[in-house]
């Protein structure tokens, strides 16, 4: 039996599938991505292949059962840019551009960083925030590191896809970095406690790469205090956190060391990362 885009469309929505969902599920399915949701909407009578029908009807399933949008499709926007992403990876999420921005606002005013200031991304994962600074600040020499090499395998696709220069490192943290030094450090670290009950909402994402502990600072504690080494004078370490956890971890960066502790919030209004400047 065929059927039409509408009627793919209509099959989405008894399946409790949001309608942006369906539609990006839709011009997935059919090899469209670069249509417009316009395009749907202007062939909604068109019969779609057995084929693209049965594709469609399993992302629509997979969807249904919690899978993530971006999995499904491959990709997923994140500060302007469009990155390949997959199980191996968390999906890059609109808070962690308040990190980036950050990192951006330091490297264009810090005076330690002529000509070429050095930064370090822990913990790349996709290489959304590594690549999103090398978008934006093209003279900097970035480094990303992570401790799964499918992460990383990811990561060099996007940066090469993107045509974007990042050294990218294997590394349980900071162990494989050596006597490098940074003018900028960056992390989005795993921070969700153990027994968090929103990770049953999470379960299709890499789980060693969202939970840290029974606080959720295993991974935050270890960075504050291996940090030190590898910073230049003056340089910041700037750390990912939950909506809740903005105190513990100015103390944690305090009591390594780290002067001018600072916040700033993310889209809801929550403060969402917390950094330190080595002195």
């Amino acid at each position: 039996m065929s059927h039409t885009i509408a009627q793919a469309l209509a099959f989405a929505s008894t399946q409790q599938l949001d309608r942006l969902d369906a539609q990006l599920l839709a011009l997935h399915a059919l090899g469209r991505e670069q249509q417009s949701r316009a395009w749907l909407l202007a062939h909604d009578d068109d019969l779609m292949s057995p084929a693209h029908w049965q594709h469609f009807e399993q992302l629509v399933q997979a969807r249904a059962q919690g899978q993530p949008l971006a999995y499904l499709v491959g990709q997923k926007e994140f500060f302007g840019l469009s990155l390949a992403v997959s199980p191996a990876v968390l999906v890059p999420r609109p808070d962690t551009e308040t990190l980036v921005q950050w990192a951006l606002d330091l490297l264009q005013h810090a005076s330690n960083a002529a000509p070429a200031p050095s930064v370090l991304d822990l913990g790349t994962g996709s290489g959304a925030v590594a690549l999103a600074i090398k978008a934006n600040a093209p003279s900097a020499h970035v480094t990303a590191l992570d401790s799964s090499a499918q992460a990383l395998m990811v990561a060099q696709h996007n940066g090469a896809q993107l045509g974007l220069a990042v050294e990218w490192l294997h590394s349980n943290w900071l162990q494989a970095v050596g006597q490098q030094r940074f003018s900028l450090m960056v992390s989005n670290p795993p921070y969700i406690e153990l027994d968090d009950p929103h990770m049953a909402q999470l379960q299709f994402e890499p789980q060693a790469a969202l939970t840290s502990g029974t606080d959720g600072l295993d991974d935050i504690r270890h960075i504050t205090q291996t940090a030190a080494p590898h910073l230049l004078p003056g340089a910041w370490l700037l750390l990912e956190h939950g909506w809740n956890q903005a105190e513990a971890v100015a103390e944690l960066l305090q009591l390594a060391g780290f002067a001018n502790v600072q916040h700033r919030h993310d889209l809801g209004g929550h403060i969402r990362c917390t950094g330190g400047q080595w002195v």
